[in-house]
């Protein structure tokens, strides 16, 4: 949905033009994201000057990392070019063979590098000082991050008919969603306020024809978005329609009744991790497969379990990876994004170099298996999928020195609804 308020205020378009963000760059939903306000943005205008350069942010929605960044700029009174590199994989790609890196956010100040948010924030005043120059006084040159890649495809409105065709529309309406009753952090959902929106009275109505859906036909990448979605969109619906699960017995019925109907199939959310997208592997205390052999869903689950999916599914609890919604297009780089923002937030794992500890995440307690069946292999795992930065650093000397303790976090299963 292209941002309406152009229309509503003609000096925000103003605004966006003098700060040369292109704004016909935006050429479908989502397309490019302004996030500072109308009117911090006159007055940041007033009080410091207009912006002959630019500030470009690239992110993903849910990435705490991002936000903290945003929110620096914006204490500074910094417009910024916000680019949310899942909707715009080209861009993406690029911005990886630019940096060397592929965690968010990426930020520029003009066509120079600062870095992640650690970076960001860590800046000497001098030469944050120096770069805020840079966007005041110089123009953008020639070789400046993109906002999209010249020929790229990536919105222009043809989906294909019949089961993908409702898939995408399933997935606008949870964007959406999530756009009106999701915190910026990704972490809490207003239930109360969603149950009552029309977009969910809508999407209600278009899950019904999820039992149209092939999935035979599907592909890996096409299974692996459109579960992960699926998933994350039942969990709510079932807190929706049947409460938060409270205790241990509750969540067991929770993981193990609350299903859709889909491709003439019940898939409960169990059969949705374990089953399909875990390859068809026992759950956390559970004795059996989730399909038999002579189960036909067992046609439709993924031959490998994919460990990728932890830091992307959400059950519901505070403990959880933020949720977000995912494409079949570049699903594998957002997946491996989505670890990189797990692992670098303390929730997700910790480095206690002097005592030689490492805590990570029950998660990778639960389904150790998937990673690797000894600590070597899941903390090799683990680094191999860390960003660059002081905390990979950390964790590859207690590596090589093989001398430490793996220590797992209590999980916060307090439910993520939004008071």
């Amino acid at each position: 949905m292209v941002d309406d308020r152009t229309q509503r205020n003609p000096e925000y378009s103003n605004v966006m033009q003098e700060l040369q963000c292109k704004l016909d760059a935006v050429h479908s939903n989502h397309s490019l994201w302004y996030r500072t306000d109308a009117s911090q943005m006159e007055t940041d205008s007033e009080s410091s000057g207009r912006l002959t350069g630019r500030v470009t942010v690239y992110t993903i929605v849910g990435c705490t990392h991002c936000l903290r960044a945003k929110s620096r700029l914006k204490d500074l009174g910094l417009p910024f070019c916000e680019v949310d590199v899942n909707e715009h994989s080209a861009v993406g790609q690029k911005i990886r063979e630019l940096t060397g890196r592929s965690s968010v956010p990426q930020i520029f100040f003009n066509n120079i590098h600062v870095g992640g948010n650690d970076d960001f924030q860590k800046l000497p005043a001098e030469e944050l000082q120096r770069l805020i120059n840079i966007v005041k006084e110089e123009p953008l040159l020639l070789d400046a991050p993109p906002l999209q890649v010249e020929g790229s495809k990536e919105h222009d409105g043809d989906h294909k008919e019949g089961a993908a065709e409702l898939c995408e529309a399933l997935r606008r309406l949870i964007l959406k969603l999530y756009a009106d009753h999701l915190s910026a952090d990704g972490k809490f959902v207003d239930y109360k306020a969603m149950a009552k929106s029309q977009t969910f009275e809508k999407y209600c109505e278009l899950a019904i024809q999820l039992q149209r859906v092939e999935l035979e036909i599907m592909s890996r990448e096409e299974k692996l978005a459109f579960f992960i979605n699926i998933y994350n969109t039942l969990v709510i619906h079932g807190h929706m329609k049947m409460g938060s699960p409270k205790n241990m017995w509750q969540r067991y019925r929770f993981f193990n009744y609350v299903s859709y109907l889909i491709g003439g199939a019940v898939f409960t959310l169990q059969d949705i991790e374990n089953g399909i997208l875990r390859g068809n592997r026992k759950g956390v205390a559970q004795l059996m497969r989730p399909f038999s052999k002579g189960d036909p869903r067992l046609q439709i689950a993924l031959p490998d379990a994919e460990p990728l999916i932890h830091f992307a599914l959400n059950c519901g609890a505070k403990g959880c990876p933020p949720i977000k919604t995912y494409t079949a297009k570049d699903i594998d780089n957002q997946l491996r994004t989505a670890a990189e923002a797990f692992l670098e937030n303390d929730d997700g794992c910790q480095i206690n170099s002097a005592k030689g500890e490492v805590q990570l995440s029950q998660i990778f307690k639960w389904y150790k298996v998937d990673f690797g069946d000894t600590d070597e292999k899941l903390l090799q795992w683990i680094l191999n999928h860390m960003g660059n930065s002081p905390k990979k650093k950390e964790l590859d000397a207690l590596i090589q020195a093989a001398s430490y303790t793996v220590l797992y976090l209590p999980y916060d299963w307090s439910t993520n609804r939004k008071d």
